[in-house]
């Protein structure tokens, strides 16, 4: 009988104890569902500086900037401020550290003294060091300075009228001298007269290409080319004038003829041959219609 009372005793603590356990368990569990204000604070603060660690983890590496002689002069760089409020030290990239010292080479350049502008050259009309003005006259009707001739009067009051020069048939190679009467410039200085304004400073087609005369010796049309000589003081004007075969030379020698009377002498050749025309023609006749 004492044994079956013990039983039922220890059969009605065991209810009470689940019961006094299960109580504790819910009034843990209640107490846990309120909200502790101090708890809340921490975890929020503990999440802020975590956002703000990560934001600094995200922002641009911290380089040492390069040196100041490998930067653009004309390249300003601005240090970034980010979201959060904190100012960054300026970023450089690898390459243009190594571009910028050539770079900066060609502006040391580019800064450097402006160079001097270079005054027009303008041609001199005097002969080159170590030759005079004045020469040997090479022919009677020449004076002795270069290029010049003697005027139609002094000409004529020293019984000068046939004027000679060495020519070659292109045929036959023959050489012989040729001759003119002087009495052929007035013809020349009748042309230019009559058409110097149509000419517009050019020399017409007969004077460029001239019409040779005819060999006396194979009688071939147009072959008889004159023999001018390589040295250009030397050269016979005065018998190229009066056979209009001025066109026969080189525009290397009329710009000789130019230089030494003070005439213009750059442009084509036709410019340049229709200056010498005029140029000789004002020598011979001082007062006739040949000013430009």
């Amino acid at each position: 009988m004492k044994k079956q009372e013990d039983m039922k005793h220890s059969n009605l603590e065991i209810p009470v104890k689940r019961k006094d356990i299960s109580s504790s368990s819910n009034n843990n569990n209640i107490s846990s569902s309120q909200p502790d204000p101090e708890g809340f604070h921490q975890i929020s603060r503990m999440r802020h500086d975590t956002d703000l660690d990560l934001d600094l983890s995200l922002g641009p590496r911290r380089i040492s900037p390069a040196p100041a002689t490998t930067l653009l002069r004309s390249h300003t760089i601005l240090p970034a401020t980010s979201h959060t409020g904190f100012t960054h030290e300026p970023t450089f990239h690898a390459g243009a550290a190594v571009i910028a010292p050539s770079l900066q080479s060609q502006e040391g350049h580019a800064a450097g003294p402006s160079r001097a502008p270079r005054s027009r050259r303008n041609p001199s009309n005097t002969p080159r060091n170590g030759k005079s003005e004045t020469i040997s006259p090479p022919f009677p009707w020449a004076t002795n300075r270069r290029a010049m001739v003697h005027s139609l009067d002094i000409l004529l009051s020293r019984n000068i009228e046939i004027i000679t020069g060495a020519v070659q048939c292109k045929k036959c190679e023959k050489q012989y001298e040729m001759e003119f009467n002087l009495k052929k410039f007035d013809a020349i200085g009748k042309y230019i007269a009559e058409n110097k304004s149509s000419m517009h400073d050019r020399a017409p087609n007969k004077w460029m290409n001239p019409i040779l005369p005819t060999c006396k010796y194979c009688k071939q049309e147009n072959s008889v080319k004159p023999l001018i000589s390589e040295k250009k003081k030397s050269i016979n004007w005065l018998f190229l004038l009066l056979g209009e075969m001025l066109g026969c030379c080189t525009l290397e020698q009329l710009k000789y003829f130019c230089k030494h009377t003070k005439n213009h002498r750059t442009g084509a050749k036709d410019r340049v041959l229709y200056l010498t025309y005029l140029g000789f023609c004002k020598q011979l006749d001082p007062n006739g219609p040949f000013d430009r």
